[in-house]
C-alpha cells in the first residue's frame, strides 16, 4: 500500500506533433487577440445550450484541493435583469461620486466608463460569479474551501474564452461589494458575489477604444539553461 486513499484513472492525454502544436497555440492566440470587451450589446437571443457547453468547459478548470468552489447564476429572466442594473447602477454611483480614488477615475477616464449601465439589461445573458468560502454538508454544517479566489479567477477566465471561441462577446462587471446579489438570485451567505459577466452578440455598429496589449517582452521573464 502507498497510503493513497483516492482512487485513479489512467490519464486520457493525446501527444501531438511538434508542428501542429505550434499552428494550434498560434491560432488560439490570434483568436483571443481578437477578444474585446464590449458595452454595445444586442439584444439578439443567444441559444441555452451554447452558454451551458461554456460553463462545462469553465468548470474543468482546477481548484484548491479540487473543491471547485464556484458557482454561476445565469440570468435572462428581464425583471432579474432590471433588478441587478438597478443594484449595479446604484453602488456605481457611489462609487464615482465619493468611493474612487482619483488616480483609479483617470485610468477609466479613456474607456469611457460611467456609472450607467444599460448592457446589464440589453445583453441576453447575465452570468453571476460566486465564490463559495464554505460548502454545507447535508446537516448544514461549513467545510472550509481552499484559494477561493484564485479557483474562481481561473475559471472565470476559461468561461470568456470559451465564450469568445464560441462567437459570443463579454463584459466583466465589477462593482462592489454587490451583495445585492446574493438577495436578488437567491444565493447564500457563504457565497461572495466577485463579478457579472455580460454575455451576448455586439450590435453591428459597436465600437471599443483603440488600445494595445503590452509585447510578450513586457510581461514575461524567461530563466532558461
Amino acid at each position: 500500500m502507498d497510503g493513497k486513499t483516492f482512487k485513479e484513472i489512467p490519464l486520457d492525454f493525446t501527444l501531438i506533433e511538434e508542428n501542429e502544436m505550434r499552428c494550434r497555440a498560434k491560432s488560439f492566440n490570434e483568436l483571443l487577440q481578437k477578444r474585446r470587451t464590449v458595452r454595445d450589446f444586442s439584444d439578439k437571443s443567444v441559444p441555452r445550450d451554447i452558454i451551458d457547453q461554456c460553463l462545462l468547459a469553465a468548470n474543468s478548470a482546477p481548484s484548491g484541493a479540487n473543491r471547485q468552489p464556484w458557482h454561476f447564476a445565469v440570468i435572462n429572466n428581464l425583471e432579474k435583469k432590471k433588478q441587478i442594473r438597478e443594484g449595479a447602477e446604484e453602488e456605481e454611483r457611489e462609487f464615482y461620486q465619493s468611493r474612487a480614488p482619483q488616480d483609479w477615475l483617470d485610468a477609466l477616464t479613456p474607456l469611457g466608463t460611467d456609472a450607467n449601465k444599460p448592457f446589464l439589461e440589453r445583453a441576453p445573458y447575465l452570468i453571476a460569479i460566486f465564490g463559495q468560502k464554505f460548502e454545507l454538508n447535508s446537516e448544514g454544517n461549513k467545510t472550509k474551501n481552499y484559494y477561493v479566489a484564485e479557483s474562481v479567477g481561473i475559471a472565470t477566465g476559461l468561461l470568456v474564452a470559451a465564450l469568445h471561441n464560441a462567437g459570443l462577446a463579454t463584459l466583466t462587471h465589477t462593482p462592489a461589494p454587490m451583495k445585492f446579489l446574493n438577495k436578488i438570485l437567491d444565493r447564500p451567505d457563504t457565497e461572495k458575489p466577485l463579478m457579472v459577466l455580460v454575455v451576448g452578440y455586439p450590435e453591428n455598429d459597436a465600437k471599443v477604444p483603440a488600445i494595445s496589449r503590452k509585447s510578450l517582452k513586457q510581461f514575461t521573464s524567461f530563466h532558461e539553461d
